[in-house]
């Protein structure tokens, strides 16, 4: 039996609570938010005989074996350092970290530690990103040239924490821009970054963070990629988040989910629009990954350096627009 525990009593952490709750072997004990009764409702909504305002309380305790972190972004990287020195495997939301550096720190406590290490970067759970990178991976698109993607709210945006840069760290890019590089990293195979060119800026709000964004990402091996990300936009191209894949032989994209090569078009026969882009299912299967990977203590994937790497271009990107300048990938 896992002993998992959750920080944060908000709308993902009830997501992730769903997921846990689906698993015979995963006993969902504990949660953890600073709002007193915050925590107390959540714990009577999923039966928790465990409840505390701060990661502290729980980890003196004792007793939990995996921690999810769905806290607000300023406190991921204290609570998931803070359970890895104490050998709690850790699940943390998208984006890791407040930055790069902090993200860099999350690995460190995790390679020290021993204890696992996962970003919750949904999307490489998703069927139909997961069917595009299966026909990349076996050459039908042929060489890839570039990709297109976005992270992108039509006519709407967060409020609360995320809109507040000492809490968020940063706005549109962070928190929709990160799905498009992450998904963008994952059909491509993971490349290294080798640099950032950015222009983002806060238009359609009052907000201290960006609630608009271009980047160009250079990659190792020639690839462009060129990734929008956005909040209370006029318009999108489609769905909350899609990539598209440019080879020499083909084409292929996600939502709506299709292959273009010299045989025709290949429609896999996902439904299109999906009732909801971001489904329960999604997250129950990123849970299931994240419990395997315990059960077998195999490193994730999404894991820390993956997380490290996606933090490092939002860092760029950030850097690039303040800068006017094309920011080279360390």
């Amino acid at each position: 039996m896992i002993n998992l525990a959750i920080t944060g009593a908000g709308y993902i952490s009830k997501i992730h609570a769903a997921a846990a709750s689906s698993f015979s072997d995963v006993n969902l004990t504990a949660v953890v938010d600073r709002y007193s009764k915050t925590a107390q409702s959540f714990a009577k909504d999923y039966n928790l005989n465990r409840f505390y305002q701060n990661i502290d309380q729980l980890l003196d305790d004792g007793g939990i074996d995996a921690l999810v972190i769905g806290t607000p972004n300023y406190l991921h990287a204290p609570q998931a350092i803070a359970a890895l020195n104490k050998g709690v495997h850790v699940m943390v939301e998208k984006p890791m970290a407040m930055n790069a550096q902090e993200a860099y720190q999350m690995l460190e406590a995790s390679q020290k530690s021993g204890a696992l290490l996962m970003v919750a970067h949904c999307f490489r759970f998703d069927p139909e990103v997961r069917w595009l990178k299966r026909q990349s991976d076996a050459g039908r698109l042929g060489k890839i040239i570039r990709t297109k993607g976005y992270g992108v709210h039509q006519l709407w945006g967060p409020s609360g924490w995320f809109t507040h840069k000492v809490q968020a760290g940063g706005g549109a890019m962070a928190d929709m821009g990160i799905h498009a590089i992450d998904t963008t990293r994952f059909l491509l195979g993971d490349p290294q970054p080798v640099s950032v060119y950015a222009r983002i800026g806060t238009y359609y709000s009052k907000d201290d963070v960006d609630d608009t964004g271009i980047l160009i990402v250079n990659w190792e091996g020639g690839i462009v990629s060129y990734i929008e990300s956005g909040w209370w936009q006029p318009h999108t191209d489609g769905p909350q988040a899609a990539t598209q894949l440019y080879g020499i032989s083909g084409f292929g994209q996600v939502f709506p989910t299709y292959l273009l090569d010299q045989s025709g078009k290949d429609d896999p026969g996902f439904s299109h629009p999906r009732v909801d882009h971001c489904p329960q299912s999604l997250y129950n299967d990123q849970m299931s990954y994240f419990i395997d990977c315990i059960r077998e203590h195999r490193t994730p994937n999404p894991g820390a350096l993956e997380g490290w790497i996606n933090m490092k271009i939002v860092d760029a990107a950030y850097k690039s627009s303040v800068l006017g300048e094309i920011i080279k990938v360390e």
